[in-house]
């Protein structure tokens, strides 16, 4: 799915540069020092998080929450959201992909 997503946006994976052992706080803290935006099915955990970054009014480059769907599903999903909401605004806010159906 990252591959594919490469023709679209600079996406990249927690394993496909070593930060699978990481804990959520510290995976965004990496995107945010990359300037990314951060993709995930864990809404139980991001929520909060993100929600302390709103109340400390800290810049970060995004989240995006999707529940657990069939790859095709996200795709599609995530192609319209591309199409929809450029980087400067997805800057500083979050996105459930359930917005894009």
């Amino acid at each position: 799915m990252v591959n594919w997503l490469n023709r679209f946006a600079r996406a990249i994976s927690a394993y496909e540069v070593g930060n699978a052992e990481l804990d959520d706080p510290e995976q965004f803290e990496y995107a945010i020092q990359q300037g990314r935006a951060i993709f995930t099915h864990n809404a139980r955990d991001f929520e909060p998080l993100i929600g302390r970054y709103f109340a400390q009014a800290r810049e970060h480059f995004g989240l995006i929450i999707s529940e657990q769907l069939p790859v095709g599903v996200l795709l599609r999903r995530l192609l319209r959201l591309f199409d929809s909401v450029s980087a400067d605004e997805m800057k500083n806010n979050f996105r459930n992909l359930g917005e894009f159906k």
